[in-house]
């Protein structure tokens, strides 16, 4: 199980990179990674998750862990 969570973990980090990098090149990044991050939440919802009676845990972790990954990013410097 700990290796599960922490290859879970690398690919947070690689996403959450790519994601960077991808708004650093935008006009304006902070509209892009707010867009984006809508984005993935409504996908989050509109996710069919199959075999269990309540997904309401499951979206709500789903959800937790899209805001962890957005507030690892922090808005470009004034510089």
């Amino acid at each position: 199980m700990d290796e599960l969570n922490g290859k879970l973990i690398a690919c947070q980090i690689l996403i959450t990179g790519l994601i960077a990098r991808v708004a650093n090149e935008q006009r304006d990044p902070l509209r892009f990674l707010t867009d984006f991050r809508d984005e993935i939440k409504a996908v989050v919802n509109g996710v069919n998750i199959a075999g269990m009676d309540s997904t309401d845990r499951v979206r709500a972790v789903a959800h937790k862990t899209v805001d962890e990954l957005f507030s690892l990013m922090k808005p470009p410097s004034s510089d």
